[in-house]
């Protein structure tokens, strides 16, 4: 196989497993009332921590009047809060709450048993092999940023 279509044949498998993920999550993310913008945000803020406007606003490459709107909701079903900032009240901060903790391990836990049952007849192994190949492509991909 010509080097060429090795690369046709990754980039193709790669974009149907994103598809299918992409697919299942958002019907586990509408049985958590919670829209892929929700969620992308929440993740954002669960894993680095409270953020200001701006720097959310830069992460999920959205306008801030996109992300004040999606805050606004957020909002209103206890997910985060808006705090102004202690030492710069021209700054304000988005802090996640303890539902929306809980909502986030809760969507990641039916996307971990999602991924068990899709792999349900893979051995450990192989299933370790998986993630060895997949952590390595990561890390390529994460030297090219």
């Amino acid at each position: 196989m010509s080097d060429l279509l090795q690369f046709v044949d990754l980039e193709r498998e790669l974009r149907e497993i994103c598809i299918h993920i992409k697919n299942k999550g958002r019907i586990m993310l509408h049985n958590f009332d919670l829209t892929p913008p929700q969620f992308e945000a929440l993740l954002h803020l669960v894993n680095d921590g409270e953020q200001t406007l701006g720097e959310l606003t830069n992460k999920m490459y959205l306008a801030c009047s996109t992300i004040t709107d999606l805050l606004d909701r957020m909002e209103k079903t206890e997910l985060v809060l808006r705090v102004k900032d202690l030492k710069d009240k021209r700054i304000t901060r988005v802090v996640v709450l303890e539902k929306g903790h809980q909502v986030i391990e809760s969507v990641l836990e039916a996307r971990r048993t999602f991924l068990k049952e899709a792999l349900r007849e893979a051995g450990n192994k192989e299933v370790e092999e998986l993630i060895l190949t997949i952590a390595q492509l990561n890390n390529y991909m994460s030297k090219e940023r």
